[in-house]
C-alpha cells in the first residue's frame, strides 16, 4: 500500500498477460473509438473514464491532439487528466505497459498541441514535468485516479507526468 494525503491506496497486482503484443493493439483500438464517440458528441459521450478504480462514476477525460514525430499528422489520444491552475496535468501511465506511450514522444518531439475538454479547445504546449513538480503533482494524480499508483509498480520506467500551459 502506499500513503497518498491522508488516504491509503490498495496497490493491485499485475495482471496476467499485461506485457502481451495484443494490448497495446486492445489500447488502439479503444482509444480511436473513444476519440470518434468524444468528437461526434462533443463529449456528451466518451468525456469519462469508468475502467478500474473510477467504476462507477468515472473521472474526467480529455482528447489531445499532437503531431505524429514520424508522420508529420495529427494523433489524437483520450487521456485521463487535472487541472492545475491554468494548467493540464497528463499522465503517460498506458496501462503500466513497459513503454511510454506513444503520444508521449509526439509532444517530446513536438510540444505544441491542442486539448478538448468536452467542447473546449485550447493551444498548449507541453513539457515534461520536473522531478520536484512530479514529487508535488504525484499524490494529487494518485488521488485523482489511485490506479495510477499500481500502474508505477507494474513498470521499470519511470511513468512520466506532463505539463500542459496555455500557448501564447
Amino acid at each position: 500500500m502506499t500513503a497518498v494525503a491522508t488516504e491509503v491506496v490498495k496497490i493491485k497486482p499485475k495482471p496476467d498477460g499485461l506485457d502481451k503484443p495484443y494490448v497495446g493493439k486492445i489500447i488502439k483500438a479503444m482509444s480511436k473509438l473513444n476519440v470518434a464517440v468524444y468528437r461526434w458528441t462533443g463529449g456528451l459521450l466518451g468525456s469519462k473514464w469508468r475502467v478500474g478504480s473510477a467504476f462507477p462514476w468515472g473521472i474526467p477525460v480529455l482528447l489531445l491532439t499532437a503531431i505524429g514525430r514520424k508522420s508529420g499528422r495529427p494523433r489524437t489520444a483520450p487521456l485521463v487528466f487535472i487541472e492545475d491552475g491554468g494548467n493540464v496535468i497528463v499522465v503517460g501511465s498506458q496501462g503500466g505497459l513497459p513503454k511510454d506511450p506513444l503520444w508521449y514522444k509526439n509532444l517530446v518531439a513536438t510540444p505544441d498541441c491542442e486539448v478538448q475538454i468536452k467542447r473546449r479547445k485550447m493551444k498548449m504546449k507541453a513539457r515534461t514535468a520536473s522531478s520536484e513538480e512530479r514529487a508535488a503533482l504525484w499524490p494529487k494524480l494518485v488521488a485523482h485516479y489511485p490506479d495510477f499508483a499500481s500502474y508505477a509498480t507494474w513498470t521499470d520506467r519511470i511513468i512520466p507526468v506532463v505539463i500542459l500551459e496555455p500557448a501564447e
